[in-house]
């Protein structure tokens, strides 16, 4: 496994998150993303030692996840620079009599 981001289960992953303001996703909701993920080989996953209990599963970033992740920020920042000049003032308004 290799990379920079290493997160240890569902539960560090849910707190993360939520720390960047997704405060509605819940643990049930985040396993069938991960189990996909690791489906596709964008993800990778081991199980580690814990010294508070039963061993815990470690998930990081593949090579292949790597670059799907750029692919992903490249298509984002075009799509959000679209966005944002949609509703930069001047942009595209909005006529409710148009139907």
């Amino acid at each position: 496994m290799g990379s920079e981001m290493c997160i240890r289960d569902r539960y560090e992953l849910v707190q993360k998150l939520e720390q960047y303001g997704f405060t509605d996703i819940k643990e049930g909701t985040i396993y069938p993303l991960l189990v996909r993920l690791e489906k596709k080989g964008i993800i990778d996953s081991e199980f580690r030692p814990s010294p508070l209990g039963p061993s815990r599963k470690y998930y990081s970033i593949t090579e292949t996840g790597n670059e799907y992740l750029e692919e992903f920020l490249s298509n984002w920042e075009q799509i959000s620079s679209s966005v944002n000049h949609i509703f930069k003032p001047g942009g595209m308004t909005y006529d409710s009599t148009d139907k």
